[in-house]
């Protein structure tokens, strides 16, 4: 029972993250209903989820269509592992672990393909809310845009790994533990990805300060 095991060795295998205080308990009620089989409260989660799991695929695959599909599957696993969790208050942790590992397969199963990069305004309403642009002239959701493919091509070319924690960190704010358990990977090893990514992103949006 629990979460999919990571392969990892026994002393740096990542650890299931404490659970958050607060709102996830009603969420676990949620999750238990979907458990046993509740159709409605699964449906529940996917709207909760949907959004998040949306955004963490984009900047991790910087393409819509392969972002979809991995937001497709991401349920579709959950769904039929869902049973399989042993606590339904690490929920939150476990599904950002599910949708993680199946961007890090996308990543690395490309070859020569290379994706366009370009925004447009009505994505940026919809699916990014770190950043707001509602209310503002075009001059400024141009800056915006602009701002946020000079984001997406620094992030290109980042390892896959050190992508992943400073999405999950950055966009998504998850603890270092959360990270640990979405990418496989001990906290110690997030710390020094993260220091890393940060170091190459300050680098290569120089240009914006």
């Amino acid at each position: 029972m629990g979460a999919p095991p990571p392969a990892a060795a026994a002393d740096a295998r990542p650890v299931e993250p404490a659970v958050r205080s607060g709102p996830p308990l009603v969420q676990a009620t949620v999750v238990a209903r979907a458990q046993d089989g509740d159709l409605g409260a699964f449906e529940e989660l996917v709207r909760r989820y949907e959004g998040e799991m949306f955004r963490l695929a984009y900047r991790m695959l910087a393409d819509r269509g392969e972002a979809e599909d991995v937001v497709q599957d991401t349920f579709v696993l959950v769904w039929r592992r869902l049973p399989t969790l042993a606590n339904p208050q690490a929920f939150h942790a476990w599904i950002y672990h599910v949708a993680t590992r199946r961007c890090l397969n996308v990543l690395r199963a490309r070859t020569r393909r290379r994706t366009d990069l370009a925004a447009t305004a009505e994505e940026l309403e919809e699916h990014v809310d770190d950043v707001t642009v509602r209310g503002h002239g075009p001059a400024d959701l141009a800056q915006v845009a602009a701002q946020l493919r000079g984001l997406d091509e620094v992030l290109d070319t980042l390892p896959a790994d050190q992508r992943a924690c400073w999405v999950l960190k950055e966009l998504h704010d998850l603890t270092y533990p959360e990270i640990a358990y979405a990418t496989g990977v001990p906290a110690s090893t997030v710390r020094g990805r993260l220091a890393r990514a940060r170091r190459h992103l300050a680098r290569g949006m120089a240009s914006w300060q």
